[in-house]
Protein backbone atom coordinates (compact mmCIF):
# COMPACT_ATOMS: atom_id res chain seq x y z
CA UNK A 1 0.00 0.00 0.00
CA UNK A 2 1.42 3.38 -1.16
CA UNK A 3 1.19 5.77 1.40
CA UNK A 4 1.22 8.53 -1.01
CA UNK A 5 -2.04 7.11 -2.35
CA UNK A 6 -3.91 7.38 0.71
CA UNK A 7 -2.52 11.17 1.34
CA UNK A 8 -3.72 12.41 -1.99
CA UNK A 9 -7.52 10.16 -1.32
CA UNK A 10 -7.84 11.88 1.71
CA UNK A 11 -6.89 15.44 0.95
CA UNK A 12 -8.60 15.44 -2.14
CA UNK A 13 -11.74 14.08 -0.65
CA UNK A 14 -11.64 16.68 2.16
CA UNK A 15 -11.49 19.59 -0.39
CA UNK A 16 -14.24 18.06 -2.21
CA UNK A 17 -16.42 17.82 1.25
CA UNK A 18 -14.85 21.27 2.14
CA UNK A 19 -16.69 23.02 -0.98
CA UNK A 20 -19.64 22.64 0.69
CA UNK A 21 -18.58 25.55 3.01
CA UNK A 22 -17.24 27.63 -0.03
CA UNK A 23 -20.95 26.74 -1.66
CA UNK A 24 -22.27 28.73 1.84
CA UNK A 25 -20.05 31.70 1.41
CA UNK A 26 -21.59 34.19 -0.13
CA UNK A 27 -24.60 34.17 2.66
CA UNK A 28 -22.19 36.51 4.26
CA UNK A 29 -21.91 38.67 1.15
CA UNK A 30 -25.22 38.68 -0.61
CA UNK A 31 -28.83 38.83 1.74
CA UNK A 32 -29.85 36.28 -0.95
CA UNK A 33 -28.66 34.19 -3.81
CA UNK A 34 -31.33 34.10 -6.42
CA UNK A 35 -33.60 30.76 -7.77
CA UNK A 36 -32.44 30.97 -11.31
CA UNK A 37 -28.51 31.01 -10.14
CA UNK A 38 -28.62 28.16 -7.87
CA UNK A 39 -30.90 25.79 -10.53
CA UNK A 40 -28.10 26.63 -13.17
CA UNK A 41 -25.52 25.75 -10.38
CA UNK A 42 -27.68 22.34 -9.46
CA UNK A 43 -27.87 21.60 -13.55
CA UNK A 44 -23.53 22.46 -13.67
CA UNK A 45 -23.28 20.03 -10.88
CA UNK A 46 -25.73 17.18 -12.08
CA UNK A 47 -23.57 17.22 -15.76
CA UNK A 48 -20.16 16.88 -14.10
CA UNK A 49 -21.12 14.28 -11.35
CA UNK A 50 -22.67 12.02 -14.37
CA UNK A 51 -20.35 12.92 -16.61
CA UNK A 52 -17.51 12.05 -13.32
CA UNK A 53 -19.63 8.42 -12.81
CA UNK A 54 -19.32 7.46 -16.65
CA UNK A 55 -15.22 8.25 -17.12
CA UNK A 56 -13.73 8.18 -13.97
CA UNK A 57 -15.62 5.32 -12.46
CA UNK A 58 -17.65 2.96 -14.70
CA UNK A 59 -14.98 2.69 -17.75
CA UNK A 60 -12.47 2.01 -14.90
CA UNK A 61 -14.12 0.01 -13.52
CA UNK A 62 -15.19 -2.14 -16.25
CA UNK A 63 -11.81 -1.89 -17.30
CA UNK A 64 -10.39 -3.53 -13.98
CA UNK A 65 -13.18 -6.34 -14.03
CA UNK A 66 -11.82 -7.39 -17.83
CA UNK A 67 -9.25 -8.64 -16.24
CA UNK A 68 -10.05 -11.47 -14.34
CA UNK A 69 -14.08 -11.64 -16.33
CA UNK A 70 -14.47 -12.14 -19.65
CA UNK A 71 -15.88 -9.12 -21.98
CA UNK A 72 -19.81 -9.98 -21.29
CA UNK A 73 -19.29 -10.92 -17.74
CA UNK A 74 -16.98 -7.58 -16.13
CA UNK A 75 -20.14 -5.66 -17.93
CA UNK A 76 -22.88 -7.78 -16.32
CA UNK A 77 -20.65 -7.21 -13.06
CA UNK A 78 -19.81 -3.82 -13.55
CA UNK A 79 -23.78 -2.94 -14.09
CA UNK A 80 -24.79 -4.92 -10.98
CA UNK A 81 -22.54 -3.02 -8.81
CA UNK A 82 -23.58 0.27 -9.83
CA UNK A 83 -27.26 -0.96 -9.41
CA UNK A 84 -26.12 -2.30 -5.99
CA UNK A 85 -24.59 1.40 -5.02
CA UNK A 86 -27.77 3.11 -5.83
CA UNK A 87 -29.88 0.18 -4.03
CA UNK A 88 -28.07 1.07 -0.87
CA UNK A 89 -29.06 4.66 -1.00
CA UNK A 90 -32.47 4.23 -2.13
CA UNK A 91 -32.69 2.11 1.60
CA UNK A 92 -30.89 4.32 3.55
CA UNK A 93 -33.44 7.16 1.50
CA UNK A 94 -36.69 5.02 2.75
CA UNK A 95 -35.88 4.69 6.27
CA UNK A 96 -33.68 8.60 7.43
CA UNK A 97 -37.52 10.20 8.13
CA UNK A 98 -37.59 7.53 10.57
CA UNK A 99 -34.89 9.27 12.74
CA UNK A 100 -37.94 11.65 13.18
CA UNK A 101 -41.28 10.60 13.40
CA UNK A 102 -43.92 12.84 12.85
CA UNK A 103 -46.58 13.76 16.13
CA UNK A 104 -49.40 15.06 15.84
CA UNK A 105 -49.02 17.68 17.88
CA UNK A 106 -45.95 19.61 17.28
CA UNK A 107 -46.17 22.95 15.82
CA UNK A 108 -45.07 23.72 12.69
CA UNK A 109 -42.37 25.50 14.07
CA UNK A 110 -41.08 22.34 15.00
CA UNK A 111 -42.09 20.30 12.29
CA UNK A 112 -40.05 22.74 10.06
CA UNK A 113 -36.68 22.83 12.32
CA UNK A 114 -36.88 18.96 12.10
CA UNK A 115 -37.28 19.14 8.26
CA UNK A 116 -34.39 21.37 8.26
CA UNK A 117 -32.28 19.29 10.45
CA UNK A 118 -33.44 16.12 8.51
CA UNK A 119 -32.28 17.26 5.37
CA UNK A 120 -28.56 18.58 7.17
CA UNK A 121 -28.70 14.71 8.29
CA UNK A 122 -29.17 13.28 4.59
CA UNK A 123 -26.58 15.72 3.05
CA UNK A 124 -23.87 14.67 5.64
CA UNK A 125 -25.06 10.81 4.81
CA UNK A 126 -24.57 11.27 0.80
CA UNK A 127 -21.18 12.57 1.08
CA UNK A 128 -19.67 9.53 2.69
CA UNK A 129 -20.63 7.44 -0.82
CA UNK A 130 -18.90 10.92 -2.67
CA UNK A 131 -15.80 10.71 -0.40
CA UNK A 132 -15.78 6.88 -0.66
CA UNK A 133 -15.78 7.03 -4.53
CA UNK A 134 -12.82 9.52 -4.63
CA UNK A 135 -11.06 7.19 -2.58
CA UNK A 136 -11.99 4.26 -4.39
CA UNK A 137 -10.58 5.73 -7.21
CA UNK A 138 -7.18 7.08 -6.28
CA UNK A 139 -6.56 3.38 -5.17
CA UNK A 140 -6.55 2.87 -9.04
CA UNK A 141 -3.94 4.51 -9.49
CA UNK A 142 -5.02 6.63 -11.97
CA UNK A 143 -4.22 10.26 -10.15
CA UNK A 144 -5.76 12.36 -13.19
CA UNK A 145 -9.11 10.88 -12.95
CA UNK A 146 -9.28 11.06 -9.77
CA UNK A 147 -8.63 14.36 -9.11
CA UNK A 148 -11.41 15.14 -12.00
CA UNK A 149 -13.88 13.09 -10.18
CA UNK A 150 -13.05 15.09 -6.90
CA UNK A 151 -13.39 18.43 -8.66
CA UNK A 152 -16.84 17.16 -9.93
CA UNK A 153 -17.70 16.22 -6.48
CA UNK A 154 -16.81 19.48 -5.23
CA UNK A 155 -18.48 21.37 -7.77
CA UNK A 156 -21.64 19.14 -6.53
CA UNK A 157 -21.16 20.25 -3.01
CA UNK A 158 -21.06 24.09 -3.53
CA UNK A 159 -24.86 24.16 -4.08
CA UNK A 160 -25.38 21.78 -1.86
CA UNK A 161 -24.18 24.39 0.64
CA UNK A 162 -25.56 27.07 -0.14
CA UNK A 163 -29.00 25.16 -0.15
CA UNK A 164 -28.36 23.82 3.24
CA UNK A 165 -27.25 27.22 4.96
CA UNK A 166 -29.80 28.99 3.00
CA UNK A 167 -32.72 26.64 4.69
CA UNK A 168 -30.81 27.56 8.00
CA UNK A 169 -31.00 31.66 7.72
CA UNK A 170 -34.87 31.03 6.92
CA UNK A 171 -35.29 29.75 10.13
CA UNK A 172 -33.24 32.27 11.76
CA UNK A 173 -30.14 31.03 12.40
CA UNK A 174 -27.33 34.12 12.44
CA UNK A 175 -25.23 33.61 8.87
CA UNK A 176 -22.46 32.71 10.10
CA UNK A 177 -23.39 29.53 12.02
CA UNK A 178 -25.11 28.32 8.72
CA UNK A 179 -22.28 28.65 6.77
CA UNK A 180 -20.77 26.73 9.94
CA UNK A 181 -23.06 23.51 9.52
CA UNK A 182 -23.01 23.67 6.34
CA UNK A 183 -19.34 22.96 5.93
CA UNK A 184 -19.62 20.54 8.33
CA UNK A 185 -21.63 18.17 6.15
CA UNK A 186 -18.85 17.44 4.29
CA UNK A 187 -16.74 15.93 6.83
CA UNK A 188 -17.86 13.18 6.24
CA UNK A 189 -16.24 12.92 3.33
CA UNK A 190 -12.41 12.65 4.17
CA UNK A 191 -13.66 9.53 6.38
CA UNK A 192 -15.05 8.04 3.16
CA UNK A 193 -12.18 9.13 1.32
CA UNK A 194 -10.03 7.15 3.72
CA UNK A 195 -11.88 3.65 3.96
CA UNK A 196 -12.35 3.48 -0.04
CA UNK A 197 -8.58 3.47 -0.50
CA UNK A 198 -7.61 1.21 2.33
CA UNK A 199 -10.08 -0.85 1.49
CA UNK A 200 -9.22 -1.13 -2.68
CA UNK A 201 -5.31 -1.10 -2.28
CA UNK A 202 -5.51 -3.74 0.50
CA UNK A 203 -8.23 -5.94 -1.25
CA UNK A 204 -7.69 -5.30 -4.69
CA UNK A 205 -9.65 -7.52 -6.09
CA UNK A 206 -12.50 -5.26 -4.57
CA UNK A 207 -11.19 -2.46 -7.27
CA UNK A 208 -14.30 -3.18 -10.04
CA UNK A 209 -16.58 -3.90 -7.60
CA UNK A 210 -16.24 -1.05 -5.38
CA UNK A 211 -15.87 1.64 -8.48
CA UNK A 212 -18.87 0.31 -9.66
CA UNK A 213 -20.73 0.85 -6.35
CA UNK A 214 -19.38 4.05 -5.80
CA UNK A 215 -20.68 5.15 -9.81
CA UNK A 216 -24.38 3.95 -9.01
CA UNK A 217 -24.38 5.82 -5.72
CA UNK A 218 -23.51 8.98 -7.39
CA UNK A 219 -25.99 8.71 -10.05
CA UNK A 220 -28.57 8.11 -7.67
CA UNK A 221 -27.83 10.93 -5.71
CA UNK A 222 -27.94 13.11 -9.48
CA UNK A 223 -31.36 10.94 -10.68
CA UNK A 224 -32.59 10.73 -7.01
CA UNK A 225 -31.49 14.09 -5.53
CA UNK A 226 -30.96 17.21 -7.82
CA UNK A 227 -33.10 16.48 -10.88
CA UNK A 228 -36.16 16.17 -8.61
CA UNK A 229 -35.22 19.58 -7.01
CA UNK A 230 -35.64 21.33 -10.52
CA UNK A 231 -38.38 19.54 -12.45
CA UNK A 232 -41.40 20.91 -10.48
CA UNK A 233 -40.32 24.64 -10.17
CA UNK A 234 -37.06 24.75 -11.61
CA UNK A 235 -35.84 26.79 -14.38
CA UNK A 236 -35.31 24.01 -17.17
CA UNK A 237 -33.24 25.86 -19.63
CA UNK A 238 -30.85 27.08 -16.57
CA UNK A 239 -30.71 23.74 -15.61
CA UNK A 240 -30.08 22.11 -18.79
CA UNK A 241 -27.24 24.54 -19.95
CA UNK A 242 -26.05 24.02 -17.04
CA UNK A 243 -26.58 20.53 -17.18
CA UNK A 244 -24.53 20.18 -20.57
CA UNK A 245 -21.94 22.62 -19.59
CA UNK A 246 -20.61 20.04 -16.50
CA UNK A 247 -20.92 17.44 -18.78
CA UNK A 248 -18.75 19.17 -21.70
CA UNK A 249 -16.55 20.68 -18.65
CA UNK A 250 -16.12 17.47 -16.55
CA UNK A 251 -14.99 15.18 -19.87
CA UNK A 252 -12.56 18.04 -21.07
CA UNK A 253 -10.81 18.03 -17.53
CA UNK A 254 -11.05 14.18 -17.77
CA UNK A 255 -9.11 14.29 -21.27
CA UNK A 256 -6.97 16.85 -19.66
CA UNK A 257 -5.84 14.79 -16.96
CA UNK A 258 -5.82 11.33 -18.31
CA UNK A 259 -1.74 11.12 -18.56
CA UNK A 260 -1.47 13.30 -15.39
Amino acid sequence: MELSLVVMAVGASLAAGLATGLGALPLLLVPQVQKPAQHAMLGFAAGAMVAASLLSLLVPAYHHADVTLDGTMALVAVAASALAGAAILAVIGCYLPDYWPKRQSQTADVAMHRRMWLLVLAVALHNFPEGLAVGVSFGTGEIGRSIGLAIAIGLHNVPEGLVVATALVALKYPRLKAVVIATATGLAEPVGGLLGVLAVTLWEALLPWALGMAAGAMLYVVVGGILPELRPRGNRALAAMGFIGGVAMMTALDIALADV
